[in-house]
């Protein structure tokens, strides 16, 4: 009985080590695997820069488009980008760098275009001061590896896992960026930005102008609103252009007999008369795509809710007390134009903090000047305008949470760091709240932990 004892206990021994071997082969296959992308990957971008240096000659700079070889094609495969410049912003690092362009809106960036992508840049920039917002295309270069997997856990879903392309995790299998920024400004080669998450040094390879009527699903209606010019809409029993024509008649001391105020309120000087004064006298009218975008939605939500019956076969005059409002052009639109997103991204299961700064780090914060004013022994910002839009950035990058839900988790008794602009911000976290300690110059910060580097 011992015997055969001891020899079932060596055979659950050996059962044991051989499932511990199978897993460690299976991670050591997972790490050659993820090995042999990286080094393909590296492989590629060296095969990048050392055709880039070929394509530059002599004269250091690369060849126009009709000098490139033939052999190098986008049909056969041959991908290649070329940074067309280098974001210089407020942020220096990851670190309270924000998520989302929306965040952070006084966050100011440049972006140079480099002469050796165009020999003229600013012929480049040519019409896009036209634009409000352009789509910025960026790499991830901080990632600090190229690995990649299909699920992460972004930090607004506080350690969830989801797929990689149902968010904007940077850690993607190509580490692309697309961003939607302000275009303040554009002076010669230079866009002048705003509203932006990315830190400086980022690779941008391109920028597009942002048009609503073809990136915004909101936007993508047809409306007919030739056969009823001019009609504006009713709400709470006003009419609006009823209110516009009895102003106008009535600023004529003369009495009006019905007929000739109709000639006068339809008559085509008349109706631009009026359409200005409803302009004047309601600002939130300015802007009909605005208003009409607001009414289909309202009726795709009524749509779903009565079995997509049709508006459009109710439409009738309304009478309201002894104003008349006659219905204003039927609205023909595509139901593509409807968007939808995640629940999370609206509702995410982290909630926005409370920001609080103490009477230290307030004093700290005034000692900043404005960008160009020099005062003796006293640091001034390069983006922010001043202490007071340096204390909203702050406030909205902190309310936002820049923490990763390792910090979030892990660290929950640990400070934490982060530069914007030349502050440099030291913090702590409680259970809803971020408090600022200290605000101090980021040269400064630099110098002392350069000081103490070399003491160790």
């Amino acid at each position: 009985m011992s015997v055969s004892c001891s020899c079932g206990q060596r055979v659950m021994k050996l059962n044991q080590q051989i499932s511990v071997m199978r897993k460690e082969i299976k991670n050591l296959r997972q790490m050659i695997e993820s090995a042999g992308r990286n080094h393909k990957k590296h492989l590629t971008s060296l095969q990048s820069v050392l055709n880039n240096v070929q394509q530059e000659g002599a004269l250091g700079r690369p060849q126009h488009k009709e000098k490139v070889r033939e052999d190098l094609s986008l049909e056969q495969g041959s991908i290649q980008t070329v940074p067309i410049g280098y974001i210089s912003c407020c942020f220096s690092a990851k670190n309270g760098t924000p998520r989302q362009p929306t965040i952070c809106d006084s966050s100011r960036a440049t972006l140079k275009i480099n002469k050796t992508v165009f020999s003229n840049p600013q012929h480049a920039l040519t019409g896009l001061e036209q634009y409000s917002h352009v789509w910025i295309i960026f790499l991830f270069h901080k990632n600090g590896h190229l690995g990649y997997k299909a699920k992460v856990k972004p930090p607004r879903l506080n350690g969830q896992r989801i797929g990689v392309f149902s968010t904007r995790s940077p850690h993607r299998p190509n580490a692309l960026g697309l961003t939607l920024a302000t275009l303040d400004s554009v002076s010669g080669d230079t866009l002048h930005l705003s509203g932006i998450d990315m830190i400086a040094g980022t690779p941008v390879l391109d920028v597009k102008p942002y048009i609503p009527d073809y990136d915004s699903p909101r936007t993508r209606t047809d409306f007919d609103l030739e056969e009823n010019d001019g009609v504006t809409m009713c709400s709470d029993g006003v009419d609006m252009q009823t209110d516009a024509r009895n102003s106008l008649i009535t600023s004529d001391s003369e009495e009006v007999t019905p007929e000739e105020e109709e000639e006068q309120v339809f008559s085509p000087d008349a109706r631009a008369s009026i359409l200005k004064e409803i302009s004047d006298g309601h600002p939130q009218m300015n802007d009909m795509t605005a208003v009409l975008r607001e009414v289909k939605n309202y009726i795709n939500q009524r749509e779903s809710a009565e079995e997509k019956s049709s508006l459009r076969d109710h439409s009738r005059v309304q009478t309201h007390g002894s104003q008349r409002c006659e219905p204003y052009a039927e609205m023909y639109y595509n139901k593509a134009s409807v968007s939808k997103i995640a629940a999370w991204i609206r509702d995410p299961p982290v909630s926005a903090l409370a920001v609080r700064f103490t009477q230290h780090a307030e004093r700290d914060l005034k000692e900043f000047q404005p960008p160009g004013k020099q005062v003796s022994g006293r640091p001034s910002f390069q983006f922010l305008q001043g202490p007071e839009e340096a204390a909203a950035a702050i406030r909205a990058v902190l309310r936002a949470d820049p923490r990763s839900v390792y910090r979030r988790t892990r660290c929950l008794d640990k400070l934490f760091h982060f530069t914007i602009d030349t502050a440099h911000i030291t913090c702590w976290f409680g259970e809803d709240f971020a408090e600022v300690l200290r605000v101090r110059s980021a040269a400064c910060t630099q110098a002392f932990e350069m000081t103490a580097g070399a003491a160790d």
